[in-house]
């Protein structure tokens, strides 16, 4: 056919032409998928003759079995993570041979007489070598005594049927009778589908024994990997007072498959992932393999406050002391005297040092938690535990960023009800284990905006200012740069306040106040100085404990010389607690706010 009859057999039958190359294309996707599935059956066999190789779950490559496991079963093709057996995972965090299992022998029934189903447990048994799904025990990790509990998916899903609830409650029981804290390493389909309501009872069951546990002021830890679906999501797996997740890993109340043939509806890339959680505020953070064990320590030694009132307590078992050089004491002097809209003008700089320089001096590692276990979390306003000389603290801190896409994330420092929501979660569980809060303030003022509203954000600054007060632990608040209204507030409900040289803190910003009581926002410089807002005004009128001198620069040396005056000072503070109740506590704080 020539080009001129191919134009007029187009012209003439172009649906004919649509349809034929339709056709060539099916025809081609089928040849390739062919292959492609011929050349994946190919692989699999050969994998299945050479031992030495597997299959990664992620990238589909065969990949040698000996670098996988020296890598902790993740592939180094990839980064994808391996699914776990229990053993390899007992190994991975218990220090060698300190595993003692509990609970091996507990009879297993079939509450619903469904059919079948001591079969499938038999075959479960027989593939994988254990009792039942979950695997729960004490051991040590670096010496440190815990109870261990680990699922595993290769027995029916790791799905929870009553003898798993069984093993969960009372591993968790025999913790709180000897005060140990409980890490979990959470996997499963859900509830056990033949045992029906029976297993939907073990989600309660096992709740309630974490509420305990919780009462007697320990740690519960849940690590979420992959899959971690269903009923188990809905109760103890996201319930810890800790909750880590493995890289990528699976987690969800409903699963993918369950929600596509529910409702029809398919799930975006990246949805129900551990990232997606730490994202939304369901997760702390992510913890990789090779630190898990060293993060279990971490949080063994950080939630070891219980039944300890005084810093002096930890003080005396580390044998750490601080004592300010020589050189600092030369250099605690005040700065240049500022007028009030100097220093409206300097807080504002992006250039001025945030919480985390000083933290950096001031602390002996800081590691941050994520998210209020409700929508999302707040980059505004961030928190964590922090080690000062050997002692635990709770650190809360607002952040405004440092450059424009830092500000941009931050939301320049003003945070939403979830950063708030999230700073109280973080402070009543620094209250539960007895850990002293130290709170750096700098805030423009809580976000003003249509999704603030829709979230609660008068609730959630009422709530913290409710639950702030009555707190039973020493609560240091530093105002470090901007301190507006309500939003700083919200988390500088302290037993003292502290303010920078050059920090401000105020009812509104000037430009507010001027536009409200003058009706003329340009007179913002004027009303800076008949608000009262420097650090000198509110020591004056007590609305300050102390005025944090700023040594005159802003480099890094004098970073250090604040944060080491900081430090020094925040020693002193909590020092001054030993021996005092936590009901002794909360009312200097009452009484406190009482006098203005």
């Amino acid at each position: 056919m020539g080009k001129l009859e191919y134009i007029r057999f187009q012209r003439k039958f172009p649906s004919n032409l649509a349809n034929a190359n339709r056709r060539l294309e099916e025809k081609l996707k089928k040849e390739t998928k062919e292959i492609q599935e011929e050349q994946a059956r190919k692989q699999q066999s050969e994998a299945a003759e050479d031992k030495s190789l597997i299959k990664c779950p992620k990238c589909g490559k065969l990949v040698e079995r000996a670098q996988v496991v020296k890598k902790k079963y993740i592939c180094y093709e990839c980064g994808g993570y391996f699914r776990v057996k229990t053993n390899n995972r007992i190994k991975m965090v218990a220090d060698p041979r300190s595993f003692e299992p509990w609970f091996e022998d507990l009879e297993v029934s079939n509450p619903l007489d469904y059919e079948g189903y001591e079969d499938k447990l038999a075959a479960a048994r027989d593939k994988t070598g254990l009792k039942e799904a979950v695997t729960v025990g004490r051991c040590k990790v670096f010496g440190n005594d815990i109870v261990l509990g680990v699922c595993d998916s290769r027995f029916l899903m790791a799905s929870m049927g009553h003898v798993v609830g069984e093993k969960i409650t009372m591993a968790i029981e025999r913790a709180t009778q000897l005060r140990l804290p409980v890490f979990l390493f959470c996997c499963s389909g859900g509830a056990r589908m033949q045992e029906g309501i029976v297993s939907l009872m073990q989600m309660a069951k096992t709740s309630a024994a974490i509420q305990k546990h919780g009462e007697a002021g320990l740690l519960y830890c849940s690590i979420l990997t992959d899959p971690t679906t269903g009923g188990v999501t809905a109760s103890f797996a996201m319930l810890g007072d800790v909750i880590m997740a493995e890289p990528g890993a699976l987690v969800g109340f409903a699963g993918p498959r369950v929600i596509r043939q529910t409702i029809g509806q398919e799930l975006p890339e990246g949805f129900q992932t551990a990232e997606f959680l730490v994202e939304h505020g369901f997760a702390d953070g992510i913890v990789e393999r090779q630190n898990l064990k060293k993060t279990i320590h971490f949080l063994i030694k950080s939630h070891q406050c219980t039944g300890k009132n005084t810093y002096a307590d930890f003080r005396a078992e580390t044998g750490f002391h601080f004592e300010l050089s020589e050189l600092l004491k030369e250099q605690m002097s005040y700065s240049k005297p500022r007028s009030a809209w100097e220093k409206v003008r300097a807080v504002r700089q992006v250039e001025r040092p945030a919480a985390t320089d000083y933290m950096n001096h001031i602390f002996d590692v800081f590691v941050e938690a994520h998210g209020d276990r409700n929508y999302r979390d707040d980059k505004a306003l961030i928190g964590g535990i922090a080690f000062l000389e050997g002692q635990p603290v709770t650190v809360i801190a607002d952040l405004k960023g440092k450059n424009l896409q830092d500000c941009q994330e931050r939301n320049f420092g003003m945070p939403l009800p979830e950063g708030y929501r999230k700073a109280l979660r973080l402070m009543k569980q620094a209250e539960k284990f007895n850990r002293p809060i130290i709170s750096f303030v700098n805030t423009s003022g809580a976000f003003c905006g249509i999704e603030a509203e829709e979230r609660g954000q008068g609730e959630a600054i009422a709530r913290n200012l409710l639950e702030m007060a009555g707190l039973k632990v020493p609560v240091l608040c530093i105002l470090i740069g901007e301190g507006g209204s309500g939003g700083a507030l919200a988390t500088a409900v302290g037993n003292e306040v502290w303010m920078m040289e050059n920090a401000t803190y105020s009812i509104l910003s000037p430009e507010g106040f001027a536009s409200i009581l003058w009706k003329d926002a340009n007179r913002a410089q004027e009303a800076s100085e008949v608000m009262n807002i420097t650090a000198q005004d509110l020591l004056r009128l007590g609305v300050i404990e102390r005025i944090i001198p700023e040594f005159g620069g802003a480099d890094e040396n004098t970073t250090e010389a604040i944060a080491g005056f900081m430090k020094e000072h925040i020693r002193e503070f909590l020092e001054k607690y030993t021996g005092k109740t936590g009901e002794e506590i909360a009312q200097e704080r009452y009484q406190r706010f009482r006098r203005f």
